[in-house]
């Protein structure tokens, strides 16, 4: 009621009300994890992190969503989900009016005000604003793809690919607009099929004016600015108006076949 805050970590000057709290903190320093998934070498934190994981083992989705029967074994996710229903857009950009549902995506838009792209490919010279998408973009020079399917022999290089492929197993489409009815399994077909309806064009050319609701628009109109053929290969000369043709190419250097 006071709003004092007596308990603090001696490594970082953290403050809080209750010494449960201050507990939980201390464990970020020392990296005790007491929180131990009895069907796994997984340990926690905290007890909810680890109800999350033991959540995976049983295939269990306890939270759902009241608008459209979304259901996952995360809250994080599906306070996420919820936006797609509210329009919130919590992750506000302190230069401009620009606000966003997640804070990645804000993430991405702050980059475009400074033009900083500080992670680097060393295999092509691709560059991006965002340490998880040079991870994606090197999976293509690697082949990794660490996202198991448990029902089948599948496997991707990213996690959105893997869901997309997991709903093929159910049949479930979770994903449901609230203005107009419209259902997919797919997360990323929802986002883009929203902007019908609010007109959002979030993909935005960095040499001129024009935006684009799709990044596939938003590549090609790119094109235009690079006489038509903007993937290059770091290896040698070719260049290819595609990115799909450049992931095809660059197998001819690794030996992968088709």
């Amino acid at each position: 009621h006071t709003g004092e805050k007596p308990y603090m970590c001696g490594e970082c000057g953290y403050r809080t009300a209750y010494n449960s709290n201050l507990s939980r903190h201390m464990r970020t320093h020392t990296g005790d994890r007491p929180y131990k998934c009895d069907q796994c070498d997984y340990s926690a934190l905290r007890k909810s992190s680890l109800d999350q994981h033991v959540a995976k083992h049983s295939g269990a989705k306890p939270y759902m969503c009241r608008e459209c029967g979304y259901r996952t074994a995360r809250t994080s996710d599906l306070s996420e989900h919820l936006r797609t229903h509210t329009g919130r857009k919590p992750y506000k950009c302190d230069q401009c009016d620009y606000s966003a549902a997640h804070k990645y995506i804000l993430d991405r838009h702050l980059a475009k005000h400074t033009g900083d792209k500080p992670y680097m490919c060393g295999e092509c010279g691709y560059r991006t604003v965002q340490k998880c998408h040079l991870s994606q973009h090197m999976r293509i020079h690697t082949g990794e793809k660490p996202y198991k399917c448990d029902q089948c022999d599948y496997s991707a290089s990213q996690k959105s690919h893997l869901d997309d492929h997991l709903a093929s197993h159910t049949g479930d489409k979770p994903y449901m607009c609230g203005e107009c009815g419209y259902r997919t399994d797919r997360k990323s077909t929802l986002s883009r099929h929203m902007r019908r309806h609010t007109g959002e064009k979030p993909y935005k050319c960095d040499q001129c004016d024009y935006s684009a609701s799709r990044k596939s628009t938003l590549d090609q109109h790119l094109a235009t600015h690079t006489d038509g053929k903007p993937y290059m290969c770091g290896k040698c000369a070719y260049r290819t108006a595609r990115k799909f043709d450049l992931v095809r190419h660059m197998k001819t250097h690794t030996g992968k076949k088709e």
